[in-house]
């Protein structure tokens, strides 16, 4: 794997826990409250192949902080991980290539699948001739 996972969540006990969890499994990982310090972490050079996204954060909603690190970030795969029983993926972030299969409903009573789909996202993509 390449870089890091990047975790933007603004419940601590829930981005420590998926931090801890993730690092067991040998990942690297950096955790964050708002988009904000993701985005200043990021700006200091740090390659992140994945990004985990909350929904509700203090300085802007996951859909938004997706866009922006999508357009700085366009190689950058995300997962969102969200407390909202009602949220659907908007129709600009499914042309993304995000799909429901990409969205994790807290609590998660098992964190391996979320932990699968980080590894397969994270894994090197192979060059077609």
């Amino acid at each position: 794997m390449t870089g890091w996972v990047l975790i933007v969540d603004d419940e601590e006990m829930i981005r420590e826990n998926l931090k801890a969890y993730l690092e067991d499994e040998g990942l690297g990982v950096a955790a964050f409250e708002s988009a904000t310090h993701a985005l200043r972490w990021l700006r200091d050079g740090t390659a992140c192949r994945v990004c985990i996204m909350d929904m509700r954060l203090p300085d802007m909603d996951g859909n938004a902080a997706i866009r922006i690190l999508h357009r700085l970030y366009p190689e950058m795969e995300f997962l969102i991980h969200t407390g909202s029983s009602s949220y659907s993926l908007p129709e600009d972030l499914r042309a993304m290539g995000l799909d429901d299969d990409r969205v994790y409903r807290k609590p998660l009573g098992d964190m391996a699948p979320l932990a699968a789909a980080v590894r397969a996202l994270a894994a090197p993509r192979e060059v077609r001739p």
